[in-house]
């Protein structure tokens, strides 16, 4: 489906760094693979931002944005289940507050922009919160779950120019070797049923729960 002028605008101020959702804040595992040396250049920040599009957690919650704006629109109950599915698929209790914290975020600021959440599926996670706002701003799919992985890899990129540290010329460059994939990834979750799909993540799911435990750390997971 084609996206027209003022929705394309609208889905450049949903994934503008300037959101106020505190997505910056968020390194989701990297700090403990830097720590640990595993990822120290942009080839391995490659591979790993490549397996995650392909078979990571955020790939599932991708596939689930259709079902989940299709369900707000409806006004469905099956949200909440969908909602809380997602959020069981991180292991860790700090990928699981980021979630909620970034979905608060998201809503509250919905609701200031006068799109406040039906009171019955309130709270939201975050792909529960990035499902509403494309309800709000008329975002359809494929355009959706293409904002959605963008928006993940530039908050990766973003935490890896501070962490391994990486040339902000060295992450752009990363960032645009990496836009076929989200395109491919965000038409294929598109028309994907997210409870038929799999996790593979295990190294990234480790890493974010061993973030807790660093003796020092920039960032909140």
């Amino acid at each position: 489906m084609s996206i027209g002028p003022d929705a394309r605008l609208r889905l450049y101020q949903l994934v503008s760094p300037a959101l106020p959702v505190g997505a910056f804040s968020y390194s989701e595992g990297l700090e403990v693979l830097v720590q640990a040396g595993r990822l120290q250049g942009v080839e391995p920040l490659s591979a790993w931002l490549r397996a995650e599009l392909s078979r990571g957690a955020v790939a599932i919650e991708a596939a689930a944005l259709a079902s989940l704006r299709q369900g707000l629109e409806a006004a469905s109950p099956d949200v909440l289940d969908l909602d809380g599915w997602l959020l069981a698929q991180r292991e860790a209790p700090e990928l699981r507050a980021q979630q909620r914290q970034m979905g608060r975020s998201l809503l509250q600021l919905l609701a200031d922009l006068g799109w406040p959440l039906p009171q019955a599926f309130s709270p939201l996670a975050w792909p529960g919160a990035f499902a509403w706002a494309a309800v709000c701003l008329e975002i359809a799919s494929p355009a959706l779950e293409e904002a959605y992985l963008y928006g993940w890899v530039a908050n990766q990129i973003s935490a890896a120019v501070r962490l391994i540290p990486l040339g902000p010329t060295q992450g752009q460059r990363l960032q645009l070797q990496l836009a076929p994939l989200i395109a491919e990834r965000a038409a294929a979750l598109a028309a994907a049923e997210p409870r038929q799909l799999w996790n593979s993540g295990v190294g990234a799911g480790l890493a974010q729960l061993q973030h807790a435990e660093l003796y020092s750390r920039l960032f909140r997971s």
